[in-house]
């Protein structure tokens, strides 16, 4: 899923440990080619992430063949397990990396998280059967958000004081990007050859962000003083939980919808396969500008912005369910619709800094396992509405269910803040 200033494993605050290298005693070529590398990375997360929704169906024909040709809904969702599969890999991978790595030299790290990401993305494309290639699913997703958390502090130091933020962002435009360009682009690719040839492209992506890492990104060591202990300490606070249920419960909405994206396209609207691409790139610029308004909004307003995201958010989804059988509609509510969902990552991460406290590591691990538990919650309740029949347009009903809870929690969070104010 979309990922903002803080996400993964850390924030994007100074190391406690200085570099062994300085941003003055590198060129400002050398930096830029290491935020590439960085950034290529991202691009390949992207693409594993979201490839599935654009081939969901080729997927379910290939790997249920007898369940597929009896019904149809019925395979694509229970392909789309393969989808809550990854999300429940970030899950438990985010913050139990975030805990036990956050020592080990950076650099390392993400090479043996980009190792990590190649090997399982291989085994995705090449395992014969669905319950094997579910398992892969589940590996792939593990190295995630560590994979994001380490780039961000690495990047936050090669552009030096007062400029972290942009080293940040050029790191995660990798991800953005994907949205935009990888993912329609290597579904097209699924759609005209095979779905386990498009896993084999991630897989090559993977590979060539190891080698640009390996060669382009300075060493930096790790954290020594990071303990769990001292991260654990997040989960004594009330307001953390709040955070984390918003975003878990009011992001699944998306997911719901975006996993069945392809029938949604083909069967609902009636058009072919190869406009599934063009609603991806749509569906993926949305985000790409729901994340820049999100961060900037954040920063005047956190819990304003959430209020103001999720009613956004609420419309695009009654304005997709109701108009998606015509090409206005599926277009115009796709593109809000990526763009409310991911204008509230930002700020439900920056709600989390606030009131995390000094529990920041864990804090922004954990917040990106809480999106992905919303990720696969989302998949599977919409899968579930799939199954019983209901339709490809019934998951967006599902998002708006979502969206209820999510407001209900911030609404709760914003008025224990007013009894007990958050110490910062």
């Amino acid at each position: 899923m979309s990922e903002n200033v803080a996400i993964g494993t850390t924030t994007v605050q100074d190391s406690p440990v200085a570099p062994a290298w300085s941003p003055v005693t590198l060129s400002p070529a050398r930096i830029r080619l290491a935020l590439l590398a960085l950034a290529l990375g991202g691009f390949a997360i992207g693409s594993t992430e979201f490839v599935a929704m654009g081939l969901l169906p080729n997927l379910a024909h290939d790997l249920l063949p007898a369940l597929y040709a009896t019904s149809p809904h019925a395979a694509n969702a229970q392909a789309s397990w393969l989808v809550s599969a990854y999300a429940l890999g970030v899950v438990v991978g985010a913050p139990t990396i975030a805990t036990f790595a956050a020592r080990f030299p950076r650099k390392q790290l993400l090479l043996c998280l980009a190792g990590a990401f190649t090997l399982a993305t291989v085994a995705s494309a090449v395992l014969p059967s669905f319950g094997l290639v579910l398992l892969a699913r589940f590996v792939a997703g593990l190295p995630h958000g560590a994979y994001f958390g380490v780039a961000a502090l690495v990047a936050a130091s090669l552009m030096g004081p007062g400029k972290r933020g942009r080293g940040v962002a050029i790191v995660l435009s990798g991800l953005t990007i994907a949205n935009i360009i990888g993912v329609p682009a290597i579904t097209l690719l699924g759609q005209q050859t095979s779905w386990r040839v498009a896993y084999l492209v991630v897989a090559a992506i993977f590979a060539v962000s190891f080698v640009a890492i390996a060669f382009l990104v300075p060493l930096q060591p790790g954290d020594p003083g990071a303990t769990m202990r001292r991260e654990l300490k997040a989960f004594g606070r009330g307001q953390v939980w709040l955070a984390l249920l918003i975003g878990s419960v009011g992001f699944g909405g998306f997911f719901a919808v975006y996993t069945f994206i392809s029938p949604l396209v083909t069967v609902e609207a009636g058009l072919g396969a190869s406009f599934v691409p063009i609603m991806l790139i749509l569906v993926g610029t949305g985000m790409t500008v729901g994340n820049f308004l999100g961060g900037r909004t954040a920063d005047h307003n956190v819990m304003g912005s959430i209020f103001v995201y999720f009613g956004a958010f609420a419309v695009s989804l009654v304005g997709l369910a109701l108009t998606s059988h015509t090409v206005p509609g599926l277009l115009i509510f796709g593109f809000l619709l990526g763009a409310s969902a991911s204008a509230l990552s930002p700020s439900i991460q920056t709600r989390l800094m606030d009131v995390a406290g000094d529990s920041q590591t864990l804090a922004a691990a954990v917040n990106h396992a809480s999106l992905n538990i919303g990720n696969s919650m989302g998949a599977a309740l919409g899968a579930a509405t799939v199954a019983a029949g209901l339709g490809y347009v019934s998951p967006s009903w599902v998002g708006l269910i979502l969206c209820v809870p999510g407001f209900a929690l911030a609404t709760a969070s914003v008025l224990l803040e007013r009894k007990r104010p958050i110490l910062r």
